[in-house]
């Protein structure tokens, strides 16, 4: 028996397997998205930043909002008609201030009406894109977050609160630097919302909302929910199609030797008195 060659069949199996289940999902992707446009009569752009394993050995790779997210995302809108909707399906934990103003921007300019759909979490600069739609469809449970820059590993707001604590001659010319471009970002990131929110509000409330997602009030992960954005007077909904969810689905994480979160993956229904807090 040639070992060899066994040992050769099974390198070649382990390695091409993964690659042929990731052609199978990106099928089921595509043919899962035109279902989703016949039915909503739109233009369906993703952008889904999960970790997948998409190499022959398996490894995650993290995903955020780049530079090249912003290009495929522009070419979309450019190849969509002026009377056609745009839903975009929003799953990330932020990135590229550049990418995200640069996206937020082409929806803003697309005559039709623009819908962002946000099954679990848009952070930073993905709450950057959704603010610049016309309706923000959420999972209930779902949460938007802050916008404040960020300088490295620092907050932008954090940096210039240190510094403003101390005399000019404690403060070494780097840091004094650092909050100069801390100054800068948060000026530009609030006048840039406020230009996505004038078409909604009043442009002082534009500015006030503005201000308030920028200037460093909570921490960068702080979850803003669907009752706090429409305290705000944001157009949010919670009526997410079922589809987004299936889809969804098809972005799987990477394959664990034991799974985090286990359920029997059914939906149950029981006819029963509701079960109500106590006050």
């Amino acid at each position: 028996m040639d070992y060899t060659a066994i040992l050769w069949m099974l390198f070649i199996m382990f390695s091409v397997w993964p690659l042929l289940r990731q052609q199978g999902i990106e099928r089921s992707r595509l043919r899962l998205l035109q279902s989703i446009e016949q039915s909503r009569n739109s233009r369906m752009i993703t952008m889904i930043h999960r970790q997948e394993a998409l190499s022959i050995l398996g490894l995650p790779i993290s995903r955020y909002i780049t530079i090249e997210d912003s290009e495929k995302v522009l070419r979309a809108i450019r190849m969509t008609p002026d009377d056609m909707p745009i839903d975009l399906v929003l799953h990330t934990p932020g990135g590229l201030v550049l990418a995200s103003e640069q996206i937020a921007h082409a929806l803003m300019r697309h005559p039709a009406k623009v819908t962002v759909m946000v099954p679990h979490y848009a952070m930073s600069g993905g709450t950057m894109v959704a603010l610049a739609a016309d309706e923000i469809i959420m999972d209930c449970n779902a949460v938007l977050g802050p916008v404040d820059p960020q300088l490295g590993q620092y907050p932008a707001a954090s940096i210039l609160k240190a510094v403003s604590r101390k005399s000019i001659d404690e403060v070494d010319d780097a840091t004094l630097i650092m909050a100069d471009m801390a100054e800068k970002a948060i000026r530009q990131v609030e006048d840039f919302l406020a230009e996505v929110l004038a078409d909604k509000m009043s442009p002082e409330k534009a500015r006030e909302l503005a201000r308030t997602f920028s200037e460093g009030k909570w921490t960068h992960d702080y979850p803003i929910t669907c009752d706090k954005l429409r305290a705000m007077e944001l157009p949010i909904s919670t009526a997410l199609p079922e589809t987004i969810y299936e889809l969804m689905d098809l972005y799987p994480q990477p394959a664990q030797r034991r799974p985090s979160v286990e359920y029997i993956p059914l939906p149950y229904e029981r006819e029963r008195e509701p079960f109500r807090k106590p006050l």
